[in-house]
């Protein structure tokens, strides 16, 4: 899910080391028009007079140089209207930091796609591959990886974005409330996993970012319709106190599982719950549908959440 990034001014030393901005340049296919569409309130607010493409809504945000070739080594159903992607990745200087996304270039389709990894960095460094979860839709590269791509497909990646969490050894620890909505869970999970690889990694090796506990809430219609379920069960049996969810369900009819009712909540996620986190130490991720964020950061302002210590991808 890759949208247009807005970052609420916020920096924490090393979370950001190193990033330069490579724009998009003409020859990718399009001349971007994003000042003649897209303005931005004062509050940071994204509006827009028509529905812009991924290249326009991402004008603006970091870009890698490297495009690299990759090739479709599984595909399965995460859920109902969303299939997960497994790509093996070519270019061995290809790296990106957990929450980033990638241009998805299709031979043969001028419309180049926008979707966030799902995976943690450190797959990619141990076994050479990233994932996808990428929702059913009309637009030409999600209704392709829906109805033509295969194993074996081949496409090409560019990392992209100023939406991660990449601690590095010397820094504070901090604790994290990641809050995501639908599919905003892809760049949330990407985080969580590498949060997980940052736990593994001082526990065996006793050095390295001491990462401080980690609260997802997420938020779905239906509990079929939350992506990474099992994963997100198992992370929190592998950490227990460390990595902690709760899943907050809005219209569910049926009777919810047995294995998740301990971890579930009927009903939007609420001040109540948000405000027993706020600490000098807590930063909070959201990403979800742009109504969700804009009513999340409300309320985090409204529960005294610093604006600096907020971060969130629309």
């Amino acid at each position: 899910m890759a949208h247009a990034t807005v970052c609420v001014g916020f920096t924490v030393s090393g979370l950001l080391r190193g990033a330069r901005r490579i724009f998009v340049t003409q020859s990718a296919l399009t001349v971007l028009r994003h000042s003649a569409f897209c303005y931005c309130t004062v509050n940071g607010t994204i509006k827009s007079k028509r529905k812009m493409d991924h290249l326009e809504r991402t004008a603006n945000n970091f870009r890698q140089e490297v495009i690299s070739q990759a090739k479709v080594c599984g595909i399965t159903k995460e859920s109902e209207t969303v299939k997960r992607l497994r790509l093996a990745v070519a270019d061995k200087d290809f790296t990106f930091k957990a929450g980033q996304w990638v241009d998805f270039f299709i031979p043969g389709l001028s419309v180049v796609g926008g979707f966030s990894i799902c995976s943690s960095p450190g797959l990619l460094e141990r076994e050479g591959v990233l994932e996808l979860a990428v929702k059913h839709a009309d637009h030409p590269p999600a209704q392709w990886i829906h109805t033509k791509c295969a194993l074996d497909s081949e496409v090409a990646l560019r990392v992209g974005g100023d939406f991660f969490f990449d601690p590095q050894p010397g820094d504070s620890p901090v604790k994290l409330v990641l809050i995501a909505g639908g599919v905003g869970i892809n760049p949330l999970f990407s985080i969580l996993l590498h949060i997980a690889d940052l736990h593994g990694y001082q526990e065996g090796k006793g050095n390295g970012y001491k990462m401080g506990t980690v609260k997802l809430y997420y938020s779905a219609k239906k509990t079929s319709e939350l992506l990474f379920k099992q994963d997100i069960l198992g992370l929190m049996d592998a950490f227990p106190g460390k990595i902690t969810c709760r899943f907050h369900i809005t219209q569910q009819s049926s009777q919810i599982s047995e294995e998740l009712q301990p971890h579930v909540t009927e009903g939007r996620i609420s001040e109540k719950d948000l405000a027993k986190h706020v600490a000098e130490d807590t930063l909070w991720y959201i990403c979800g549908p742009p109504p969700m964020i804009e009513s999340v950061s409300t309320l985090l302002c409204t529960i005294g959440v610093p604006r600096d210590c907020v971060f969130f991808e629309k």
